[in-house]
């Protein structure tokens, strides 16, 4: 059996790669479908059950309304309403009163007792109950100050002698013709009386916890699936919700301990039934589909896995063949060309690889010639080291035959000729001083002055330590060059050519104006754009030998030497140009050497 290992680093990042965007789109997708199947099978069985809580809150207000025409009905039945005016009734109606109301328009009593206004009390003939046993239960307590309303009240059985907590009806018996203490009808319900709200579907109380509190918060009655029961919890905050002075819905899939709660308040009575949907009930069909989800997510797993593994096997193969031909190149073999046929950009990459060997070639047999000829070079120059002093040498005796014939203007000019020689070769040097490239400029302008008598003249302002303060020669003579050339190209006589030099926030300001023709708005946005930008940008930008010495030639050679600090721009004036470069100037004296 053919084994799958992983060499590649590429490989097994790809791998890594793909295998957490996979478990990413798997949490995030099983979290979205979690959410959404959750709330949507929430809302669903909290509408059921909303819908349920709803009809057992109206069913309770049909118990209330049948409570209270039962008890009306016994009011204002004749013999009830005699027992109000006699002192007292013979046995026989007694009897027949008792009788009466064990047959009261009324289900699900279990006991009852009425006692008239003059504490005669009628109930069943076992019940043996007198007015002392009625008075020592204090169960009128519970009616309040209620004048004919019919009062339902959970409270301990202590008159009819079972001592278990059940529901009481209560309401006071009013004389109808004349003013008078009224009696009071209590009425005991058993248990089926308030079963009666659940209806024939009694299967709802194997998922939902139903209950009923009276206005006190008591429990009346409650149905809970199997195991459970409902919380005090749940109570308490029910009760909470009750105790509100309205009616009806309270509360529809309030959050509460456990579950969600729906909460109806019957106004008559004020009893509140209730139903909590618990939160195992709400999430166990969630549970059934994200174990579905699961299964699926872990098949595609699987799958993604074996087919990442043997996709990024076929992708890496190749690199795994540039590396090892790269590693192996031991800079001498250049006959190991790699072939591919994956008809990808790596085919591109061999082909490129292949050249670039066949270049490293071609450059070590070029380098190799190179070094044959920089050694004959090497020689030639130190053979024309000879050339300036025979040049320095000729020019004083031509000097020496200006002075012997009097050619004073001959004699200015080879002298100024010969220092500008002199400093423009600085012994090799490529730094000098302030005042070496002063001296420089200078004789330079002297030489055009006697060229072009009257054509200009020139100012200097310094404000740096000429002799300690180092610079790139040769800057200044290209730049006043092109002021002659082109600035003083329509004047004749009276130019200008001023030259600033000074230090400015650590860096060395260098401004040579001119009063001649202002520099062509053109001419100057280009070279002011060079500024940023690559050397050979310059070189594009002025093709004509006209003005690539004196911009392109200062330009690349103070990019070369101080990199991106350099700022060199123009500026054209009303009655001239101003050029201005600026270039770093640490403050001590340097120089290379």
């Amino acid at each position: 059996m053919k084994k799958w290992v992983i060499k590649s680093g590429i490989q097994r990042k790809y791998l890594r790669y793909i295998m957490g965007l996979l478990l990413l789109a798997i949490l995030l997708s099983s979290i979205g479908v979690w959410i959404y199947v959750r709330q949507s099978l929430t809302t669903e069985v909290t509408d059921k059950y909303e819908f349920l809580n709803e009809k057992m809150g109206l069913a309770l207000d049909t118990l209330s309304k049948e409570a209270d025409e039962g008890t009306a009905e016994c009011i204002t039945y004749d013999q009830v309403q005699e027992s109000l005016k006699k002192a007292s009734f013979a046995d026989v109606e007694k009897n027949s009163l008792q009788k009466y109301f064990a047959y009261m328009n009324l289900d699900h009593v279990a006991e009852y007792c009425y006692v008239d206004n003059k504490n005669n009390v009628y109930a069943r003939s076992y019940s043996h109950i007198d007015y002392e046993d009625f008075s020592d239960s204090h169960l009128e307590d519970y009616m309040g100050d209620s004048y004919a309303k019919t009062q339902w009240f959970w409270a301990k059985d202590t008159l009819f002698g079972t001592e278990k907590e059940a529901l009481f009806i209560g309401r006071y018996v009013h004389s109808m013709e004349y003013a008078s203490k009224p009696g009071l009808l209590l009425i005991k319900m058993n248990d089926g009386f308030l079963e009666t709200i659940l209806g024939k579907d009694r299967s709802m109380t194997d998922e939902v916890q139903i209950g009923i509190l009276d206005k006190k918060g008591n429990l009346c009655a409650a149905w809970c699936p199997k195991g459970t029961k409902i919380s005090d919890a749940v109570k308490q905050e029910v009760y909470k919700i009750s105790a509100q002075e309205t009616s009806g819905i309270l509360a529809k899939s309030r959050r509460v301990s456990g579950g969600v709660c729906s909460i109806y308040k019957e106004s008559s009575s004020e009893m509140t039934v209730f139903t909590v949907v618990p939160s195992s009930v709400m999430t166990q069909g969630t549970m059934r589909v994200l174990t579905v989800l699961i299964g699926i997510y872990l098949f595609v797993a699987v799958v993604a896995v074996v087919i990442s593994i043997y996709f990024s096997k076929r992708f890496t193969s190749p690199i795994r063949e540039i590396s090892e031909e790269m590693t192996q190149f031991d800079g001498n073999d250049f006959s190991r060309l790699i072939e591919l046929n994956t008809n990808t950009e790596l085919d591109q990459i061999g082909h490129s690889y292949n050249k670039m060997l066949k270049n490293i070639e071609n450059l070590l047999a070029e380098i190799k010639e190179q070094e044959g000829v920089l050694r004959r070079t090497e020689l030639n120059m130190l053979l024309a080291q000879i050339n300036p002093h025979f040049l320095y040498n000729t020019l004083d005796t031509i000097y020496m035959l200006a002075r012997i014939n009097g050619e004073e203007t001959t004699m200015k000019m080879i002298q100024a000729l010969s220092k500008y020689l002199r400093l423009s070769l600085s012994k090799g040097s490529d730094i000098v001083t302030v005042e070496d490239e002063l001296e420089n400029v200078k004789s330079y302008m002297e030489i055009q002055q006697i060229r072009n008598a009257n054509l200009f003249r020139y100012e200097i302002e310094c404000k740096v330590e000429e002799k300690s303060t180092w610079m790139l020669k040769l800057i200044l003579q290209p730049l006043v060059e092109n002021a002659i050339k082109h600035g003083f190209c329509e004047i004749y006589e009276n130019g200008l050519i001023r030259i600033e030099i000074a230090r400015e926030d650590s860096q060395l300001k260098i401004v040579v104006f001119n009063n001649g023709k202002p520099i062509d708005r053109e001419m100057m946005e280009k070279i002011n754009a060079l500024n940023g930008h690559p050397i050979l940008e310059a070189k594009k930008c002025f093709q004509d030998k006209e003005h690539r010495y004196g911009v392109v030639n200062v330009l690349t050679r103070l990019r070369l030497k101080y990199g991106e600090d350099v700022l060199f721009y123009y500026e054209a004036e009303e009655n001239g140009t101003r050029c201005t470069i600026q270039i770093p100037d640490d403050g001590k004296e340097k120089r290379d050497l």
